[in-house]
C-alpha cells in the first residue's frame, strides 16, 4: 500500500542559502468560541536542489524524508515568479 505525501503551496520567504529555501504556508482557521478567523502562518525548511527559486515565488513543496535537522520537505516545481 503506497501513501500519498502531502503537498503545500507556499511562498518563499528567504532564499539566502545553498540549495535550502525557507516557505511560509498560510493559512485561515477559525477560532474555536468566538467564530472569528485567524490567520496561521507556519514556516517550513524545503530543499532547493538547483536553486531555482527566489524570494516572493509560490512554489509547490512535498515532505519527504528527513534531509537534515530541519529540512523535511522538497521542492516539486515553481507554480509563479515574483515580480
Amino acid at each position: 500500500m503506497e501513501t500519498k505525501r502531502k503537498q503545500l503551496t507556499c511562498v518563499v520567504v528567504s532564499d539566502k542559502m545553498d540549495k535550502s529555501r525557507v516557505v511560509a504556508h498560510d493559512r485561515k482557521k477559525s477560532h474555536p468560541l468566538y467564530g472569528k478567523y485567524v490567520k496561521i502562518r507556519k514556516k517550513y525548511m524545503i530543499h532547493d536542489e538547483k536553486n531555482e527559486s527566489k524570494k516572493g515565488d509560490t512554489v509547490l513543496i512535498e515532505e519527504s524524508r528527513p534531509l537534515s535537522k530541519s529540512k523535511r520537505w522538497v521542492l516539486i516545481q515553481v507554480v509563479s515568479k515574483a515580480e
